[in-house]
């Protein structure tokens, strides 16, 4: 998707608002000259995977806006594959070195020791059996530093904010739905009470005295006071949401008049401008496996690319819609500074825990062993790493408005 520069992410004033926008925010993604990656250590599984492939081919002309394939078309290689495919050549990247990283009643159930114990899956740890409840992400504290750099990764991408609604700090309630470790937006409005809500009870032990955590599975019909909220957030839910109409239901009802809605999704498809992702190389699977078992799984990973979300929103009621849309790199191929920043974080937090962002769903769901996971792991990892890869993926953040009437 080359395309020319467009304009960063900013709050659009209300007469905008009046009417349903789309905004496509981000630098374009010149490859420039390819610098550095960052360095990490080769695990057993890469030293294993010694032969070097052939570099892909460059398309002459780059795609604008191309969809990601069709569910239907894609071409997914059996996990064998990885076994028995030569590696991308390893690559001397001395030439850069600027590494970017040198008291009221609660609507939920009370945390318990059923909660905590947790499912371990080939030695990870998942949330325990709780209503209708399938996240894919461990919640171990390997898994919690991979989020927790993603997170930065989106507000680099953001320019620097925690959201993108038009809210203020006269806000006196706010749910972070799908919270994580976080309690971001406790300290940005320390004036207001604060609820995360989360399936997993990864919070830390001290928090913010406008803040407290909730364990609950929000695929559920929800329990709290309609028109409650002036501020709903909630980020990276593909793959977990069976109903996501149903769920954008849920919300609508717990936001008071004239509150908003903020969630931010992401893409698994891993793609380029220029040809570099090709068919199957290892970054290309990443986004084909995962689709697939998100269709077995009965929780689509393809929310972004099939564009589930804002037919969702209207459904749900929500007024003065915005969509916007970002390219997020993995790696420092970006000639742009910020991108080029951005992409180096985001490629640290996949090769922080590629084996736990798949262990779950492509061993439970698509039948590999872990024994086959490292394997493409290490070929990921190569792909990442070199310089003849121009990856990235689409994140969209939807907003909406629950009417005053």
């Amino acid at each position: 998707m080359s395309e020319p520069p467009v304009a960063s992410p900013e709050t659009e004033s209300e007469t905008a608002r009046e009417t349903s926008t789309t905004q496509t925010s981000g630098v374009p993604l010149d490859t420039g000259n390819p610098t550095a990656v960052i360095g990490a250590t080769q695990s057993t599984a890469e030293a294993a995977v010694t032969a070097a492939a052939p570099a892909p081919t460059t398309t002459g002309t780059a795609a604008t806006d191309t969809p990601a394939p069709p569910l239907a078309n894609i071409n997914i290689l059996p996990a064998s594959h990885w076994a028995q495919a030569p590696a991308p050549e390893e690559e001397d990247d001395d030439e850069d070195d600027d590494s970017a990283y040198g008291g009221n009643a609660s609507s939920t159930a009370s945390l318990s020791a059923s909660i905590l114990e947790y499912r371990t899956v080939h030695g990870r740890t998942f949330h325990s059996e709780r209503g209708n409840a399938q996240s894919w992400n461990p919640n171990d504290a390997q898994h919690d530093e991979s989020m927790d750099i993603l997170h930065h990764v989106s507000t680099l991408l953001q320019d620097g904010k925690l959201y993108l609604a038009p809210i203020d700090s006269s806000y006196q309630k706010i749910l972070d739905v799908g919270c994580g470790t976080g309690n971001d937006f406790a300290d940005a409005f320390p004036n207001a009470e604060v609820v995360g809500v989360d399936i997993s009870p990864q919070q830390p032990q001290w928090v913010p005295p406008n803040l407290k955590f909730e364990v609950d599975d929000v695929t559920q019909p929800w329990t709290y006071e309609p028109n409650s909220f002036d501020y709903i957030h909630m980020r990276w839910l593909v793959g977990a949401i069976p109903d996501w109409n149903f769920l954008y239901k849920e919300i609508f009802k717990a936001l008071k008049p004239g509150g908003y809605f903020e969630n931010k999704e992401s893409s698994a498809i891993i793609q380029s401008d220029d040809g570099t992702v090709a068919d199957g190389s290892a970054l290309d699977q990443w986004g084909k496996v995962f689709s697939e078992a998100g269709k077995k799984f009965g929780r689509s990973f393809r929310v972004v690319d099939d564009k589930t979300l804002r037919p969702a929103m209207e459904e749900a009621g929500f007024v003065d819609i915005e969509e916007h849309s970002f390219k997020t790199p993995l790696g420092s191929w970006p000639a742009d500074k910020k991108m080029k920043e951005i992409g180096q974080y985001n490629q640290l937090a996949l090769e922080q825990d590629i084996e736990g962002f798949v262990v779950y769903l492509w061993t439970k769901v698509m039948g590999w062993s872990t024994e086959e996971i490292q394997v493409y792991a290490a070929h990921l990892r190569r792909e990442l790493r070199s310089k003849k890869y121009h990856p990235y993926y689409p994140q969209t953040v939807m907003i909406g408005r629950k009417p005053l009437a």
